[in-house]
């Protein structure tokens, strides 16, 4: 690909051919290769290569950012993969997508020679890309020529399906068919039809000149933001070439990394509000809320206290039990003295489950060996620099190990999964309990199983989510985080799964949990406090020139650095703001818990410090989720304080 004549304007590693159908990729089946742009006199051409034969890049012209402000194409600006930080969000283990075979469309059937798999093909000759689901796992993109032939999917396990996008869409017009929204449709850029329908088009909307005019100018931004205003009119004229289009494609996999081109309409927000925090709920104030017969009253304003100020160290241990759905906020003392002993009794029973299988059964239940296995290498590395926890032969680690291997008899269908121990650590800690502290990890598995179950469905969604609140409070910042690949915001995978536990010291952890077990002020107040971590950051990752590695770096950098108060404090202040406006999408009202899908149009409540509404209990919220990629190194405890525990 060297010479006069040749001209490198994208080039991207790390791009991957899967030649084996199995579920679980064999090294032997990864061909390692570079995909490039290239011009080439008159033409434009798509080659990619293995890695052996794809030369030396530093050898190749690349075309420079020149003064009119045109897209530099630096293989150095690309971002690459650095494994010492991919895996430390990733912290539990995932199912990989089903990679397909598929034969190159030039040449003979392949040798073991990987040489044999190269392709190069010119712009002019394709058809329609196809691009992978959205997932957690790598994208990759399937290339159908205009003969019908399909080229070898190009899985990018290190990112780069937009860059590509983006660099192809300079010399042809990407269309998203109407009946696909993962099949875009290549078109030159005199495409008579698409002057046709944007012709008709503006007839029918005096605004639509101004897209027609940016999608001439810049098509790939223009397809994704406006492209949903004009679909109906490509409809018509596009419907020949759609005939017998998906046809033509191979069947894919499952899942794919980067989410898909979301159109969220732009939305002013009014200023964000001042807010302060209050100081933290004592026993003496507790004790006013305690009526007759040991029942609490005036229970929302209670919990709007703690949502607020969180509580003193002194009074978690009871204040968690009623938090976490161990006692009922309703129950009188008697009741709640019969439902622990019940509950004691529930426990023993279950944990006499494991404790009277002899060492003969375990060797043929292969489940419980490797739970027990997993969860004692886990147990043995869990916050042992807090003092709880420290020093060998730590009865604390004794409980750890003894209350989860009880979930799994509790939970068979989930078991155990890495991370966990961190989720039940702080309980213990604070209530010193084997048997409460066991019911109270219960209570917030409840609210957060989905996240290690192995659809990941739930991780998913929750990622949406984010996405879907940052992209309405700073746009600019997710444009930004979409430049450098970063988009998906898999680096706050690890933030949401065991809900900012290893980010905050200790002690925050505890104050950062007891507010949103409060369920104030609406679900999902941890996207919100990712928001508000983002947004403490959004100058230092925009103003520093960070590639995608560089985020990643910088995001777990973060870790032991951050105030729980402030962000808290920011996190509400986003709340405030968002429903304050009276245009707020939809879609974002249902992810504050301010509209039902069942009710579309119903309006948004006054805002408040604090909701009238219901607040969620403990039960109530979304399952599914699935762990991803394992890996031991994520699991190293980072430095805590000595003090790590409150005093």
């Amino acid at each position: 690909m060297e010479g006069p004549g040749y001209r490198v304007v994208f080039e991207k590693g790390g791009v991957y051919l899967h030649t084996s159908a199995k579920k679980h990729q064999d090294p032997d089946s990864l061909i390692a290769g570079v995909i490039r742009v290239v011009e080439k006199d008159n033409d434009v051409l798509l080659h990619w290569a293995p890695v052996e034969e794809a030369g030396d890049s530093t050898q190749i012209l690349f075309s420079k950012k020149d003064s009119s402000g045109g897209d530099s194409c630096l293989s150095e600006e690309e971002p690459t993969f650095d494994p010492g930080y991919e895996p430390d969000w990733a912290v539990i283990s995932t199912v990989r997508p089903q990679p397909r075979h598929s034969e190159p469309t030039r040449g003979a059937e392949p040798s073991s020679s990987q040489g044999s798999w190269a392709f190069s093909v010119s712009l002019r000759e394709l058809k329609s890309i196809r691009r992978s689901k959205p997932s957690l796992n790598w994208a990759y993109l399937v290339l159908v020529t205009q003969a019908g032939g399909s080229l070898p999917a190009l899985h990018f396990h290190c990112g780069g399906t937009r860059a590509l996008l983006r660099v192809l869409s300079r010399y042809l017009l990407l269309a998203s068919s109407p009946q696909d929204s993962r099949l875009y449709l290549v078109f030159p850029h005199d495409s008579s039809a698409l002057s046709n329908s944007f012709y008709h088009l503006q007839l029918f909307d005096q605004d639509s000149s101004n897209v027609v005019s940016r999608f001439l100018q810049d098509p790939y931004s223009t397809t994704f933001s406006s492209f949903s205003r004009v679909t109906n009119f490509f409809r018509g004229a596009l419907q020949p070439h759609l005939e017998g289009s998906s046809s033509d494609l191979l069947p894919l996999p499952e899942d794919e990394p980067e989410p898909g081109f979301e159109v969220i309409s732009c939305v002013e927000l009014g200023p964000r509000p001042a807010v302060e925090r209050g100081a933290p709920v004592t026993e003496e104030e507790w004790a006013h809320h305690v009526g007759p017969e040991g029942r609490l009253q005036q229970v929302p304003e209670l919990k709007a206290r703690i949502f607020s100020g969180g509580l003193s160290p002194s009074l978690r241990r009871e204040a968690w039990k009623f938090l976490l759905g161990y006692l009922s906020w309703e129950g009188s003392a008697e009741e709640h003295k019969a439902h622990v002993r019940k509950k004691t009794d529930e426990y023993f029973r279950m944990k006499l489950q494991w404790k009277s299988v002899s060492p003969e059964q375990e060797q043929r239940n292969s489940l419980l060996r490797g739970y027990r296995s997993l969860i004692e290498r886990d147990v043995s590395r869990t916050d042992r620099n807090n003092r709880f926890y420290e020093g060998p032969e730590n009865p604390g680690l004794g409980l750890l190990n003894d209350i989860l291997l009880t979930y799994c008899m509790y939970h068979f269908d989930l078991g155990y999964v890495q991370g966990m121990s961190d989720l039940l650590s702080p309980i213990l800690y604070v209530i010193q309990n084997e048997v409460d502290a066991f019911w109270c990890f219960c209570g917030f598995m409840e609210l957060v199983h989905g996240n290690f179950e192995e659809s990941q469905e739930t991780m998913k969604r929750q990622l949406g989510q984010l996405l879907l609140l940052l992209r309405v409070l700073d746009p600019p910042l997710c444009d930004f985080l979409d430049a450098q690949d970063s988009g998906s915001l898999c680096f706050c995978f690890r933030w949401l799964l065991i809900w900012f536990k290893r980010e905050f010291p200790f002690p925050d952890v505890l104050r950062l949990w007891e507010v949103l077990w409060t369920g104030l002020p609406g679900p999902n107040l941890h996207l919100l406090v990712a928001c508000a971590i983002l947004d403490s950051e959004r100058d230092t990752l925009m103003l520093s020139g960070f590639g995608s590695n560089e985020i990643l770096k910088h995001i777990n950098e973060l870790t032991m650095k951050l105030s729980v108060e402030s962000v808290l404090t920011r996190a509400e202040a986003l709340y405030r703001q968002l429903t304050s406006c009276p245009e707020l999408p939809h879609n974002v009202q249902e992810v504050l818990g301010l509209a039902s899908p069942a009710e579309p149009h119903s309006p948004s409540p006054p805002a408040s410090p604090l909701p009238l509404s219901p607040t969620r209990s403990p039960t109530a919220v979304p399952d599914p989720a699935d762990p991803a990629p394992q890996a031991d190194s994520s699991l190293e405890i980072l430095p805590e304080d000595e003090s790590g525990a409150d005093t």
